[in-house]
């Protein structure tokens, strides 16, 4: 009973904060899934405000030496802080540690904030330059779509630079990743974005997670799912400790 007990939390609560590929998941016990990548600890954990310097570190190469984003001034750490705080109102924020280190960060926001709107949010994903190549992008993402998927979302939709032809600031690397993961083209807005010297264009791309019912259940905001995961998990790990 015990077993059937975890593997359920896991599908339906446990999931939707820290779990990396399930195939490679190891579950030890603590509110979080821990992968090995390169002979170091890979950690998915919630961010909270007090990560804001180590994500703002993260976040400055992509601002000064790339059109990824199209923010051209690094945001002070008390502005990260205020922006950590506004999406976890409502929304999944992770990080990704190896051995402590914060190497990555990925967070949904709303698409709309009319409530029509509930089930779509936008992703964002920043991983530290020299942490790239290792996969953690996609632990990240699959994290954030397990996450989503806990709380009911089902659209996911991505806003990516895109340029006219690659360059030393931007090339087609985000808009093909994304591809990957399985999410489609969906619009363009041509020369929209002016960064380093010359014009940008900006691209829209979308996923479905999960099928669109005719009346679908009401989201979950990511507070009360945490709350939720908290409660549920601790009553099956006191459950599978008496058996």
């Amino acid at each position: 009973m015990a077993y059937k007990g975890i593997a359920h939390c896991v599908r339906t609560v446990a999931g939707c904060l820290f779990l990396c590929y399930r195939r490679c998941s190891q579950y030890i016990g603590e509110e979080d899934f821990r992968e090995r990548v390169f002979g170091m600890e890979l950690k998915i954990r919630a961010v909270s405000e007090a990560d804001a310097e180590e994500l703002v570190e993260i976040y400055r190469y992509y601002v000064e030496h790339t059109a990824i984003t199209y923010e051209c001034h690094v945001p002070s750490v008390e502005e990260f802080r205020e922006r950590i705080r506004h999406t976890l109102e409502k929304y999944p924020y992770l990080a990704a540690e190896l051995d402590g280190k914060i190497v990555g960060y990925v967070y949904a926001s709303p698409l709309n904030t009319r409530e029509s709107y509930d089930w779509s949010v936008e992703t964002s994903i920043y991983v530290a330059e020299n942490a790239r190549g290792q996969r953690i992008g996609s632990y990240l993402y699959q994290a954030l779509e397990n996450t989503l998927d806990a709380m009911h979302v089902i659209n996911l939709n991505a806003c990516i630079a895109c340029p006219e032809e690659p360059d030393e600031y931007l090339t087609n690397n985000s808009v093909e990743y994304h591809a990957h993961l399985g999410y489609q083209m969906v619009g363009k807005f041509h020369q929209c974005a002016y960064k380093f010297g010359r014009w940008y264009h900006m691209v829209w791309m979308e996923k479905a997670i999960a099928e669109h019912p005719e009346t679908p259940e009401p989201v979950i905001w990511f507070p009360e799912l945490q709350e939720q995961y908290n409660r549920k998990c601790e009553e099956i790990w006191k459950r599978a400790a008496e058996d």
